[in-house]
């Protein structure tokens, strides 16, 4: 049985989507979903068009509010793509939100990222990735994960030899 993802307006007009499990537990998305959702908020983002305030409350764990007008508009165009009231486009916002994230933030992420003067692109393996990672507790992608995932240790490909 797929689980609902209802939606309740709070006192203060936020959209809070009620997602029936923590954020680990979403499931894991396909490439092209991400791919989807990429261009999907690019395009919102090129157009200026802002969503909803809006939210994510989850069974015993954190409440996730977007505020930032980006964002808002990033899960607006995920919503017209993937339906936020599903575990499915709930998963795929956060993916997207927290690939954004971690670009922001990680200088590590830097080769698998094209910035060009029309947007960005981004390596198809760093998309995969993203798709496979699991979510943190408070809704992020595992950053420890999808790092694995990339750049796999040296050492794992290192065997004795003998001479």
């Amino acid at each position: 049985m797929v689980a609902h993802v209802r939606r309740e307006i709070a006192a203060d007009g936020t959209e809070l989507h009620l997602v029936p499990m923590p954020p680990p537990r979403l499931p894991r998305v396909a490439k092209r979903d991400l791919e989807q959702a990429w261009d999907a908020a690019r395009e919102a983002a090129r157009a200026g068009n802002d969503g909803p305030a809006r939210g994510f409350r989850f069974t015993n764990g954190p409440d996730v509010i977007l505020r930032d007008r980006d964002a808002r508009a990033w899960a607006s165009s995920v919503d017209q793509i993937a339906d936020l009231s599903t575990p499915h486009g709930v998963s795929l916002c956060l993916r997207l939100l927290g690939l954004v994230a971690l670009i922001g933030d990680a200088a590590w992420l830097a080769p698998f990222i094209d910035l060009r003067r029309d947007g960005s692109a981004l390596d198809g393996a760093l998309l995969t990735a993203a798709a496979l990672t699991g979510l943190t507790e408070t809704g992020g992608l595992d950053e420890n994960q999808l790092r694995s995932l990339l750049l796999p240790s040296a050492s794992e490909d290192q065997t004795p030899c003998s001479a």
